[in-house]
């Protein structure tokens, strides 16, 4: 599953983001007892979660009322934190939300110079702030979005000026940047600040990167969370939730430049790279410096080989420098092997790489292993072998439908 966190028009607020998974289908009256119960600790709140409009578009407000707001040190909000007991917390979710809290508390600490035991954290230690966080983290994990590929659209942050806790400060506040580093963020739509610094902790933990357009996708679900006022846009959060597609895995591209090595090395890293992992090893003429002919060597791996085949790389090579590209996605079709008969001179067994989208087969090809065995056993070069095969076994997927 893909799912896609839209704050590109009204930015980003940590009880924006709880309405629009509530939206999204989450559990509304577990998400509220877990808010209350947590804010509970920090001075106590009431939450409602009601339908509301912005600027014409149904979204989901999810309004937090405290008595208080308090300002505690880290540590002792960490006590509180570990206090908080409920049967519909588990040990992920408390781990996500001290994650969310971890990263506002660093930015303030960078903001204002100071260690985390020496400063206070108003946005921490609001209960408010604590409902947020916690009703977000469970409703996020009761939609199971951990188990999906999050991505962010550009952050709106708003602009102008705000009175906070330290005074008047510029849009986005400093903790909301700090926050925010790494990730695109937009100025705008409105002198207003519209992304906040719990809901960019939500975000940048949640996310696990940015896009700038929405990724290829089947969408499913959609939901909408919305922001305290109505403005003449639309104050609201937009989650989508989806489909890949193709499949896709994590990859890494090693590669490196070498004009030193005879054919005999170069023939014998394939194998060694191979057996020790490798997806895929290619070797590729190139120039090099000073007009001197080489090779690129380009290796596809899985993330949990890579450092073993790095390693064998240097090793084989006498390379200098690798250069490594870390989580590539590469699409995938599913793919099955499936055994076949053909009619070459006499019916033949051989075996069939067959990649599928969905339920439809969208290429055929024959294992080379087979096809060499034919061409010996018959005298057809290999290359006519291959694409008699090929034919015959993409009919008779089209006469069985794909079965």
């Amino acid at each position: 599953m893909v799912t896609v966190i839209d704050p590109q028009v009204a930015g980003i607020s940590g009880n924006m983001m709880v309405g629009a998974l509530i939206d999204l289908g989450a559990h509304p009256e577990r998400t509220v007892e877990v808010m209350e119960e947590a804010a509970s600790h920090f001075g106590g709140a009431e939450v409602r979660v009601s339908e509301v409009k912005r600027a014409g578009i149904r979204a989901t407000y999810v309004e937090v009322k405290t008595d208080e707001s308090q300002a505690i040190g880290y540590r002792e909000f960490l006590r509180r934190l570990d206090g908080i007991k409920n049967p519909l917390l588990n040990d992920d979710m408390m781990s996500m939300a001290r994650a969310v809290f971890h990263t506002i508390a660093q930015a303030e600490s960078s903001v204002h110079g100071k260690g985390l035991d020496e400063i206070h954290f108003h946005e921490v230690g609001a209960a408010d702030a604590v409902a947020d966080v916690i009703g977000a983290v469970f409703a996020y994990f009761d939609l199971n979005m951990h188990m999906d590929k999050v991505y962010t659209l550009p952050v709106s942050v708003g602009g102008g000026r705000v009175m906070g806790a330290h005074g008047i400060t510029p849009v986005p506040a400093p903790a909301t940047a700090e926050i925010l580093r790494g990730f695109p963020v937009e100025g705008g739509p409105a002198e207003m600040e519209l992304t906040t610094p719990t809901g960019a902790a939500l975000l940048v933990n949640m996310a696990e990167g940015h896009r700038r357009f929405y990724p290829p996708m089947e969408i499913q679900a959609t939901g909408y969370g919305a922001g305290r006022m109505d403005p003449d846009f639309p104050n609201v959060l937009r989650i989508l939730r989806g489909r890949e597609p193709l499949p896709s895995d994590r990859i890494v591209l090693l590669e490196t430049n070498v004009d030193h090595l005879s054919g005999e090395v170069l023939g014998s890293l394939f194998k060694r790279l191979m057996d020790e992992g490798a997806l895929d090893v290619t070797l590729t003429p190139v120039i090099m410096k000073k007009n001197r002919p080489g090779q690129l060597i380009r290796v596809i791996c899985r993330e949990a080989e890579h450092e073993r085949i790095l390693e064998a790389l240097f090793r084989e090579t006498g390379t200098l420098g690798v250069r490594v590209f870390p989580q590539v996605h590469r699409s995938i079709l599913e793919r099955k092997i499936i055994e076949g008969e053909v009619e070459i001179r006499g019916r033949r067994r051989a075996r069939f790489k067959v990649g599928f989208l969905g339920s439809r087969p969208l290429n055929a090809r024959i294992e080379y292993d087979d096809a060499r065995r034919i061409s010996l056993e018959t005298g057809i070069p290999l290359r006519d072998v291959i694409e008699m095969a090929e034919e015959q076994f993409r009919a008779s997927l089209q006469r069985s439908g794909g079965q």
